[in-house]
């Protein structure tokens, strides 16, 4: 059980980079807008840390 969460953590780190650092800042502007807007931005933000820190 400790690897699959390890490992689902380091997905959602994987991915988090691959979006937000392969970004230009206009597209991170308008990723940041959509979150807030769906209201998403408040769950994603927490997980998103979390799974960097397990991955780590």
């Amino acid at each position: 059980m400790p690897g699959l969460i390890q490992r689902t953590a380091r997905a959602i780190d994987d991915m988090w980079q691959s979006i937000w650092h392969g970004s230009s800042r206009a597209e991170k502007v308008v990723i940041a807008i959509v979150l807030l807007v769906t209201g998403l931005a408040i769950p994603v933000i927490p997980i998103v840390w979390i799974a960097r820190i397990i991955a780590n």
